[in-house]
Formats: structure tokens, sequence, C-alpha cells
């Protein structure tokens, strides 16, 4: 029987551009270079250092990290890229606009409320509105089967206060935020609220579980997902009292359940010491979710509350582990549950997760009329992309950078495979493999 070849979905120029990527993060000489130039490039005012002003950076980063982990500038280029990667097999994708602020912990300190005068018009104009804006195009661009991602941080100094000091949004705030809403639940396109900073996260969860109770009123399918980091040592109690407060109130807790991508910018004694106390934490508390039942790391007591469930892996155990619990009795079969990647990395990991999708689907077939039906649903398989320009899409291409850096034997990983399906190709065309 030939060997599966799983890979074998993505187009040549794809590989061919992920291997070049792949073989960048995971080289110590070129790594630090690049990462230094992509941290001037994100942070630096200089017009020439822009590349929303300089075409010759905008040509080259386009064509290159830009292309790697975005979907596009504008409607058009944002419909091709998602319209391919559905072609090649994926559900959807996980959409979010790029614009971003991420502090340093100087500036964290010094927040202030800009609620008056001058400087409250001028939040408003130049970052709530723009945000707002950006936030309701990424939720009119996405298509059935897709979900929006959604970041408080890029709405600026009025967001960023009042989530440090747990309060509620402000008005103008608020007002964008309903809109964004309304808009999502009329579309039936699922919100997830991205984590962020410790510093601002128990201010993002408070907004969170506010917005849910208010949208995930229909069983067993939320409109709004919080995003819980399983590097963080509190978030088994956290989300234990989430799914708690959903069960005594009512609603399905819709819930986004991620590794961690703040691990330079958080305190290092809140996240777990290991990473296999993460990797166990993470597993733990997603086959809680899939089964929808207490376990030794979600310890709540009482029944577990309807959930709708998206899982953001890397990690090729944790996807296999998750997929043969769905697939098994365990598992709560009506459950929505999806599982992702981001766009550009572990693509060996999500084009798996693809071949097993349509494996499980071909089985589903046979099973149509029986009673196994409803045990054989499949998780769907999705890409996390952002869009916006070039430079606005600066400090998430940085983000990513700084993740295949800490994540070197992952990196490592997906160069070997893009490099054997490389040679698995070449191979093809000489006639000596199959």
């Amino acid at each position: 029987m030939a060997k599966s070849a799983p890979l074998s979905v993505l187009p040549l120029s794809m590989v061919l551009r992920n291997l070049a990527v792949t073989s960048i993060s995971s080289s110590r000489i070129l790594l630090s270079p690049s990462l230094a130039i992509m941290n001037l490039l994100a942070h630096s005012s200089q017009p020439v250092l822009n590349p929303d002003k300089n075409p010759v950076l905008r040509w080259f980063l386009k064509k290159t990290f830009y292309a790697q982990f975005c979907a596009g500038e504008d409607a058009a280029e944002v419909r091709r890229t998602v319209d391919s990667l559905k072609k090649i097999g994926f559900t959807g994708v996980i959409l979010g606009y790029a614009r971003e602020i991420v502090l340093a912990e100087s500036q964290i300190h010094n927040l202030s409320a800009c609620d008056e005068g001058p400087v409250a018009e001028e939040c408003v104009r130049k970052e709530i509105g723009p945000w707002a804006a950006g936030t309701l195009d990424t939720v009119r661009l996405a298509q059935p089967d897709d979900f929006v991602a959604l970041k408080f941080s890029g709405a600026g100094r009025q967001a960023l206060y009042a989530l440090k000091h747990r309060l509620p949004p402000p008005k103008h705030l608020r007002a964008a935020i309903d809109e964004i809403c309304e808009l999502a639940a009329q579309r039936n396109v699922p919100l997830l609220f991205d984590a962020e900073q410790m510093a601002v996260q128990a201010g993002i969860d408070d907004w969170t579980l506010d917005y849910q109770r208010k949208y995930n009123t229909k069983p067993g399918h939320a409109i709004i997902y919080g995003t819980y980091q399983a590097y963080l040592k509190s978030t088994p109690k956290t989300l234990g009292a989430h799914l708690a407060a959903a069960t005594r109130e009512n609603f399905t807790l819709g819930i986004k359940l991620v590794r961690g991508a703040y691990l330079g910018a958080d305190p290092r004694h809140i996240i777990h010491d290991t990473k296999a106390q993460t990797d166990a934490a993470y597993d733990g508390i997603a086959a809680s979710l899939i089964c929808r039942r207490w376990g030794p790391v979600l310890k709540e007591e009482g029944p577990f509350p309807r959930v709708s469930v998206v899982l953001g892996s890397h990690n090729l155990e944790s996807v296999r582990k998750a997929r043969a619990l769905r697939h098994s009795a365990e598992a709560a079969p009506d459950t929505e549950l999806a599982i992702g990647q981001l766009q550009g990395m572990a693509d060996e990991v999500s084009c798996e997760l693809l071949t097993a999708t349509r494996l499980r689907r071909e089985e589903q077939k046979k099973l149509e009329g029986s009673v196994e039906k409803k045990a054989a649903e499949v998780p769907r398989a999705y890409k996390y992309i952002v869009w916006g320009t070039t430079g606005e899409c600066m400090k998430y291409l940085l983000r990513r950078a700084y993740e295949n850096r800490d994540a070197v034997a992952r990196t490592k990983s997906g160069r070997d495979a893009m490099w054997g399906e490389v040679k698995r190709r070449v191979g093809l065309a000489l006639g000596l493999g199959r």
C-alpha cells in the first residue's frame, strides 16, 4: 500500500515558501538577524522602514513573510486566499484584522483613561474608529463556516485602560463592540475574543462573559468565544469558574483553547515551569471539553454545561489525541468542535488533519442511516489567518517569528516535512516514487 502523503494537497509554491521560512526560523545563524530586522520594522516610526510607505520594502515583504502568514490587504485578496484554502480541503478560516498594540511594561503602568477633552476625541477618531471599521469589514468578509477573531488591544488606549482596571467598555467602544456582535449574530459568524497579555486578560474575561450571556443563548451553539491559554497555571481554575457560570446561568460557553502566545511578555512565574506541564494541562482540558465531563485538570463539580470548542494547536500529538477522543464513545457527539493552526505554520499537522477528516467523512457515508452515524461526527479543520496592510501586519508577523524561535524543535520538524515533500515530488517527476 502506498505511503500516505498528507502534504501532497499543498500547491508547490506554498511548499517551497514554507520550506524557505522554516529553514530561516530553524537556523541559529539566520534567525537572530531576521528577528532584529523584523523588530525594527514593526516598531520604527521612520517612513523608509514602514512597508505601507516604502513600496520596495512592501513588495519584498508581501512576496515572502506576508504571503506566508497573511490573507491579503483588501477584500479581493482575502477572498482569493480563503478560497484557495477551502479548495485544499479546510472547512473554513479563522479570520482576524491584524491591527493590534503590544505594550511594554512601562507603557502598561502609564496608561490613562483618555476619556476627556481632545485626547478622548483623538482616541475615538484614530484608534476605536479604525479598529471597529476593520473588524466590521472582517465580519462582512467571513463566509459560511468561518470564524472571526477579535483582538481588543487593537482598539487602543481607552480599551487597554479599561481592560487593565477591569472596567466596562467606555461608551464609544461599547457601541462599536455591540455593532460588531450584532452583525456577527445576524450573519451567524462566531467571534473569537483573543487572549492577550496577562495585564489585561482579566478584563477581557469579564467582557467576554458579558457578551456570551447575551449572545450564546442557543443550546450548543456559541456566537461569542473566549480564549484560554493552557500555559498559564491559573487557566483550569478560570475556565472551571466560567463553565460553572454557564451552567448556572444557562448559556453555551464558547471556548478557544491554545497553549499560549505571550511567553515573552507575561511574567514567567505565572506560566507552567515545563513544556510537559503545559502539554498535560492542554490535553487534560481538551479531553474534558470534548467529553463534557470534569477530569484531573478541570476539577469542578456539578453538571457540565453545553460548550462549543475550537482547539488551536500545532502539537501533532495533541491533535491526534483530540481526534481519537472525538471519534470514541466517550465524546459528547453534539458538541461543536473545530481544530485549527495558524496559517503558514504547522502545515504538516494541518494536512494530516485534513487527510483524517476526509477518510472519516468517507466512513460517515457508509454509516448513513445507521445508529452509529451520530458518533461519527468529524472535527472541522481551520487555518487562523489575518488580513490588513503590510504595515498593519508587522507586529503579528513579529510574534509569529518569535513563536517559531521559541519552538525550534517543532519548526525543524516542519522544515523536514516540507523538505521530504519536495524530495517526494521530485522523485515522482523522475519516475522514482509514488
